[in-house]
């Protein structure tokens, strides 16, 4: 029993202390973006891109073409609320609010709202793996929730050779990992879901170059999975870049 637990514990330090590879990017395609959206959540579907923006008064759900950046569709948020993260689950769209720890679900076509539900931590990104929805909250913690019921199922620390990964934002599930903004930074985490080890840093800076008016952090991760594109952009940005992982 002891020699299993040793070795239990010895495979455990190994993979919290192996290096997770860094990745570089290549800029595919760039397209306009509304640099009056404050983004928090982005997700692609049926060629559109969907966006959740934040800022009191300013929050909501849009629908967006994504060669023009045109809002085609959008549902404006109270003005008490700071709008967070948003997914897509099945024929809703989901999305979070800050500090007010309410979320909404609306209906993908109209955008009618048709419920709301609480959880317990700050709402910041929000994405899911097929069965659960995933929850970040600006700590180095994950959250999992029903989505049926929104209630929390489980939660798991994210690592980087066995230290705490903070400030959490975006999500984006991406082929079997959670990748992962990380607030005031570059970097993109590449998180597996099974153990929450940091598998992969994608960096991202010099992104963004040029721009004539003031822009807040990279913010905003949507990939494509039919076409298998990723999409990034930033709060305030007058761009939406398709990359390349190196």
């Amino acid at each position: 029993m002891s020699l299993r637990i040793s070795l239990a514990v010895v495979l455990c330090f190994m993979a919290q202390s192996k290096n997770p590879r860094t990745y570089g990017y290549k800029v595919v395609s760039a397209y306009p973006h509304d640099p009056g959206a404050f983004t928090q959540g982005l997700v692609f579907h049926d060629g559109y891109l969907y966006e959740g923006t934040g800022m009191h008064g300013k929050s909501g759900v849009r629908k967006v073409e994504l060669k023009t950046g045109k809002v085609v569709q959008e549902a404006p948020l109270q003005a008490e609320y700071f709008g967070e993260g948003i997914t897509l689950w099945k024929d809703k769209l989901i999305q979070l609010t800050w500090q007010t720890r309410i979320g909404f679900v609306y209906d993908l076509k109209t955008f009618r709202l048709l419920d709301s539900f609480v959880y317990r931590t700050e709402g910041w990104g929000l994405t899911h793996d097929g069965k659960r929805l995933i929850l970040s909250d600006g700590t180095s913690v994950l959250y999992f929730l029903d989505p049926a019921t929104f209630k929390e199922i489980g939660q798991m620390t994210v690592r980087d050779r066995g230290a705490p990964v903070s400030n959490l934002n975006e999500l984006e599930y991406v082929k079997g990992e959670i990748w992962a903004n990380v607030w005031q930074s570059e970097r993109i985490a590449r998180i597996a879901p099974s153990t929450g080890q940091v598998i992969g840093w994608i960096n991202l800076k010099g992104l963004l170059t040029e721009h004539s008016q003031p822009v807040d952090v990279l913010n905003g991760i949507a990939y494509d999975a039919k076409q298998d594109r990723v999409f990034v952009t930033g709060k305030w940005w007058p761009k939406l870049f398709e990359i390349r992982v190196d």
